[in-house]
């Protein structure tokens, strides 16, 4: 059950119908899950969604390796909402289905590709651990450069967010397509 009631598009004041608006004609081209949340304060939802549509659509990372970035950091927060809406897409993008079995149970997956091997070990560390290692880091920045890296970051943090929004105002799924087994000990994702 979610803690909050949807806000109706006629009850919006014309703070939220702008934001609202501007987040259905951009690329999500709906509102759902954090964003009906943060429509309650809608300079929040102004800001995340303008965030949230650089770190999925315009990062500098392919689409493959932001969807990892985002499934690992929605895995490492067992946000049953983000896990269900992307998962399809890492798969679309080209996320072996494989690697995501091993993300769902809490396990790092050894991926063939290494920049999928990176992106998911950076993203794991930072969002396990809190920062990465020296070593990762300088592998991150070698093999997919500065602004990548800054964006994984950014990605990481912005899905987290998501994450938490999503758990603290309980928002579920309601696909149930791809149910997150409860792990209680996420140190198996880590190198």
């Amino acid at each position: 059950m979610n803690r909050f009631k949807d806000l109706k598009i006629e009850n919006m004041n014309e703070e939220q119908s702008v934001v609202y608006n501007a987040i259905v004609s951009g690329p999500r081209g709906n509102v759902i899950g954090p964003l009906q949340v943060w429509l309650n304060n809608p300079k929040l939802a102004s800001h995340a969604q303008l965030l949230g549509k650089y770190a999925r659509y315009d990062s500098n990372l392919k689409n493959k390796l932001s969807e990892l970035a985002i499934i690992t950091t929605g895995r490492c927060w067992s946000s049953e909402f983000e896990w269900e809406h992307h998962v399809p897409l890492a798969i679309k993008f080209g996320i072996d289905i494989k690697y995501i079995k091993k993300i769902e149970l809490g396990m790092r997956p050894i991926f063939k590709n290494k920049k999928e091997q990176t992106v998911f070990d950076f993203s794991a560390e930072v969002n396990l651990k809190k920062k990465v290692s020296d070593k990762l880091y300088k592998e991150a920045i070698n093999l997919l450069g500065k602004n990548a890296v800054i964006d994984i970051v950014a990605i990481c943090g912005y899905y987290t967010l998501v994450s938490m929004t999503l758990n603290v105002f309980e928002i579920k799924s309601d696909k149930k397509l791809w149910p997150l087994p409860e792990v209680k000990n996420f140190t198996k994702m880590l190198k």
